[in-house]
């Protein structure tokens, strides 16, 4: 069966709009333009549409989704088991977090008392599984299972206020780099305090603590350049100055 923009939109959900700016982007063409100069989708379209909707349901950008489904030997079905695996962790992490609400409004009527960790599981869960998507193939390539599993486990077990506090403090890194930054010095105290707050906010989900391993996970930031926009976010060249700067605070201590 053929589709034009606007059927396609009706079987899709999605709105013409978004499947002709797909098209201009390169993530969607269609199969055709036919006499009327209408654009024409058949059932490869239909398929690959799908699976974009897949991709954009987990938080996948645009961009990163073109070069998935336009790659020599994109696999389909292999893709759609993917999908499958990241989906029903997504539905686990919803659950629990529809059930930690269940569990605040009850607290709150006064039916139940509601433990102060239970408060925040289903963020930490979604965090984890953030980190993992992101960069879970590399860092337990680096470090081993049995560390990441271990470090995990501590951030599930996590108190109120350690997360709270972990949270806070990431917010200190990102305000202490930008200050930092401008020094242009990575040696300099305000660096050097930079760096020492990267340690205390590692330590929060590390079961334990290496020099070795802070430095290698500081040239990671700068060589995998998902981890250096982390950084760069907030300053641009940011992620190097924070790397110099830990090279430069491990090798005082």
């Amino acid at each position: 069966m053929e589709y034009t923009v606007n059927k396609m939109a009706q079987l899709s959900g999605v709105s013409s709009r978004t499947i002709r700016y797909y098209d201009q982007i390169g993530l969607l063409k269609p199969a055709r333009i036919n006499s009327s100069g209408y654009r024409i989708y058949g059932q490869k379209e239909v398929d690959l549409l799908q699976q974009i909707l897949f991709y954009r349901e987990l938080e996948v950008s645009l961009e990163d989704i073109i070069g998935i489904i336009h790659q020599t030997g994109f696999d389909q079905t292999k893709s759609l088991k993917n999908h499958y695996d990241k989906l029903k962790k997504k539905r686990s992490r919803l659950n629990k977090i529809i059930a930690t609400v269940e569990k605040t409004i009850e607290s709150k009527e006064g039916g139940i008392s509601m433990q102060d960790k239970d408060k925040f599981e289903g963020f930490k869960e979604k965090m984890i599984e953030k980190n993992e998507e992101k960069y879970g193939k590399e860092i337990r390539n680096k470090y081993g299972d049995a560390t990441i599993d271990e470090n995990n486990a501590k951030l599930k077990g996590m108190s109120q206020e350690d997360y709270q506090a972990m949270m806070e403090l990431e917010k200190e890194i990102f305000s202490v780099l930008e200050k930092a930054y401008k020094s242009g010095d990575p040696a300099s105290r305000e660096a050097q305090e930079l760096a020492a707050k990267h340690k205390d906010w590692l330590m929060y989900s590390w079961n334990s603590y290496s020099k070795e391993a802070h430095a290698g996970l500081a040239e990671m930031y700068v060589a995998d350049e998902r981890f250096t926009a982390y950084y760069d976010k907030v300053i641009k060249g940011g992620t190097r100055f924070l790397r110099d700067a830990i090279l430069i605070y491990l090798g005082g201590k």
